[in-house]
């Protein structure tokens, strides 16, 4: 018995250092990394870094996709996640199967199926030229990327959430005369508002440090088309390394404040229940 007692502990401070191990090699270590070598010059190239007139287009546009993406796919997952759980028709099997393309398709491929569908060979390009409309190589299709990649985040939090909660409530509210939105605003959605809010937050983080879709469909054009994954990409490439680190410790404290308000969306979703 008393071996046994020794072996279990044995084994969990194990995992406990290899997990400790394996955090500080692929996370703590590359952050600490990026920070040291974004201030290696001194505060005053950081900042004239992080305040370039590039690197603040490159920030504006990547809100700008994110927030896009963010209320096109918050609007699409409440309604596809309430049509999926609440209502029987043909074809739910293949709408869930949809969903989660994005998951299974590499982004570069999305990227390239964009192009391929509204660029110069599509037949779409004529009319879209027609009214002026630029996609390809341009701030729309930047959006319909991030839209993209970010598709199924929110729709596949509210999903198990809405098929535990049942119809139960939702039927006898709509027995006794409530209206739809009303049954949603008072009933619904109070048994989903921290995964919906969860979603929104891996769904921001997930937009905001979207590459591969992004980079095919951008033409990186600086100043115009770049987001700052793509800025920290050419600055590399040119070898400016102190600044390429810099624009990309913007990123790193964008993804540490979403890290903590997942966190704590995720504790109060807990407490709660």
């Amino acid at each position: 018995m008393h071996e046994n007692k020794i072996g279990s502990r044995f084994v969990k401070w194990l995992l406990i250092c290899v997990s400790i191990l394996f955090i500080f090699l692929m996370l703590v270590l590359p952050l600490i990394t990026v920070i040291s070598e974004a201030f290696r010059s001194g505060w005053e190239t950081y900042k004239q870094a992080v305040t370039d007139e590039y690197t603040i287009k490159a920030a504006l546009l990547t809100v700008e996709a994110t927030l896009f993406a963010v209320i096109i796919n918050t609007i699409f997952g409440v309604f596809a996640a309430w049509t999926i759980t609440k209502f029987h028709f043909k074809g739910k099997k293949l709408l869930t199967t949809l969903i989660d393309i994005p998951v299974t398709v590499s982004p570069i491929i999305a990227g390239l199926i964009y192009v391929l569908t509204f660029g110069r060979q599509s037949f779409l390009y004529p009319y879209l030229k027609e009214l002026d409309i630029d996609i390809v190589f341009a701030i729309p299709g930047i959006v319909l990327a991030t839209i993209f990649v970010t598709f199924p985040f929110i729709s596949r939090e509210l999903i198990p959430v809405l098929e535990a909660q049942g119809t139960d409530e939702e039927e006898a509210a709509a027995l006794m005369g409530a209206r739809g939105t009303t049954i949603f605003r008072r009933i619904t959605f109070p048994h989903i508002k921290w995964a919906f809010l969860y979603g929104i937050v891996l769904c921001t983080a997930r937009a905001m440090g979207e590459f591969g879709a992004v980079s095919v469909l951008s033409g990186h054009l600086r100043g115009k088309t770049n987001t700052l994954p793509l800025h920290v990409e050419i600055l590399f490439n040119e070898f400016k390394y102190v600044p390429a680190f810099a624009v990309s410790s913007i990123l790193v404290m964008m993804a540490i404040i979403i890290l903590v308000i997942r966190s704590v969306v995720e504790y109060i979703g807990k407490k709660e229940t």
